[in-house]
């Protein structure tokens, strides 16, 4: 299915938040977690606008989004990857490899050293992320194991090493 990837606009807030409830919707849930997330991450100082980015369909219409937003390895500035939301009747057809790889482009092209996020090993892994211990970065939460990844980027140093924080919204969900 071919998408244009854009960075998200104003207009776009209230279609990334369907997207985003449809994507992980649960029947034991009014709103889901990752929703709540994306608003109070909006309002951070964290936020970083030009790595919120969107795919448009074909009937100019939001079917995916993903964000990175501020991180740290120590004090060292880095970027955590999370949400990644593409629509239900959009899944499987490589909106969300899109979207994964034009903002991993877009971070590397200013000079990010490495995203880190929690997901599948074996859905990440294509795009380059590897278990952060691989690399010397401890998750927040040991017990996530190899769930916790890492991707580095053109700017990253092996000295670059220790425990990844994510943003503060990311404590409270």
């Amino acid at each position: 299915m071919p998408v244009l990837i854009r960075r998200e606009s104003p207009d776009d807030i209230l279609a990334v938040t369907a997207v985003t409830a449809l994507a992980f919707a649960q029947p034991e849930t009014r709103v889901p977690v990752e929703v709540t997330l994306l608003d109070q991450l909006r309002t951070c100082d964290a936020w970083l606008p030009e790595l919120s980015l969107v795919a448009i369909g074909e009937r100019d219409e939001v079917v995916g989004h993903v964000v990175c937003t501020r991180g740290h390895v120590g004090a060292v500035r880095v970027l955590g990857l999370g949400p990644l939301s593409v629509h239900p009747d959009h899944q499987r057809h490589g909106v969300g490899r899109a979207l994964v790889h034009a903002v991993l482009g877009a971070a590397d092209a200013l000079g990010e050293p490495l995203v880190a996020l929690l997901g599948s090993p074996g859905y990440y892994g294509r795009f380059g992320f590897r278990t952060s211990t691989d690399h010397g970065i401890t998750a927040p939460d040991r017990s996530w194991g190899e769930y916790f990844q890492v991707r580095t980027l053109t700017a990253h140093t092996p000295a670059l090493r220790g425990v990844f924080t994510y943003a503060e919204p990311f404590e409270r969900v």
